[in-house]
């Protein structure tokens, strides 16, 4: 098991792709035109496809249940704000970084959780809490 501390700090990138979007519409049923239809998206106020805010918050989960703190981590609690929007071509990257130690008996730790473009704008903002042990 990893010894977590306040100030450790983690991070997992992905370049989301058309299947990407395409694959996650299908597994949770947000069929939104503005993330599946050109034409749609032009309408919209993004004036093209963009990803999933949910599927890019997904790679928060990527860096807890994989790099930091990794195997054996419980999710308790999520807050997300989505700042900007996310289009398909976009690398993004998850950050995790230790905050609190909530209960250091039972491994609750609360992390700030952010997730930036390649232009490192924040497109998500929050926080996680977990139970590591």
């Amino acid at each position: 098991m990893k010894k977590l501390a306040i100030g450790n700090t983690a991070s997992l990138s992905k370049k989301f792709s058309c299947s990407d979007v395409e694959q996650f519409a299908e597994m949770s049923g947000d069929k939104n035109p503005m993330h599946l239809n050109d034409k749609a998206a032009a309408q919209s106020v993004f004036k093209k496809r963009v990803v999933h805010g949910m599927l890019t918050a997904s790679l928060i989960s990527g860096v807890l249940g994989s790099v930091m703190p990794g195997e054996g981590t419980i999710y308790l609690e999520q807050d997300l704000q989505f700042c900007k929007p996310v289009y398909i071509g976009d690398l993004c990257t998850a950050k995790v970084n230790v905050a609190e130690v909530l209960n250091k008996e039972k491994g609750i730790y609360r992390l700030k959780t952010w997730v930036q473009n390649q232009n490192n704008e924040i497109v998500i903002d929050g926080f996680a809490v977990v139970r590591y042990c």
